[in-house]
């Protein structure tokens, strides 16, 4: 679906995003389409029909990235992204809901819809320009892995 479908919506779209975290560290891409393109954030897009959540936030984290994870447990805390034009009509609305996971393998690689890729310790990505609830959702997915790490 190209932007322009995408602005000035009748509805919210429903998207995924997934934390891959890897020897201490989250993998983060820069966005290579608007809105809020060059800012850092997860790798993952819109759910399809009939996808699952954490199959969605595979796929794309394949096709955003090339890298293979598995999903921890259910997705985290949703995050709302509203952005308005000067007028006050909604140009972007949409409900993304993220997933922590594992690194499973492949190295990361920007795909059409990354302009750049990077591994980041928690508190680097604070210096960074990135989207809305970002850091919260780090602070959720760490401390889910961390969960299952010690679970294991």
């Amino acid at each position: 679906m190209n932007e322009e479908a995408r602005t000035f919506p009748s509805r919210p779209f429903l998207g995924v995003s997934i934390a891959v975290i890897r020897d201490g560290r989250v993998l983060l891409a820069a966005r290579a389409n608007p809105p809020m393109r060059g800012v850092w954030t997860l790798p993952g897009g819109l759910v399809e029909p009939g996808e699952a959540l954490a199959e969605a936030a595979l796929r794309e984290l394949r096709e955003e990235v090339g890298v293979e994870a598995a999903v921890v447990g259910p997705s985290l805390t949703p995050t709302e992204i509203i952005l308005r034009a000067p007028d006050g009509r909604v140009r972007h609305h949409y409900v993304v809901h993220p997933h922590a996971a594992l690194w499973r393998g492949g190295e990361a690689m920007p795909g059409p819809e990354a302009l750049g890729v990077r591994w980041a310790e928690p508190e680097e990505v604070l210096a960074l320009e990135t989207t809305p609830g970002l850091f919260e959702t780090l602070r959720e997915a760490f401390a889910r892995v961390a969960a299952a790490e010690v679970a294991a």
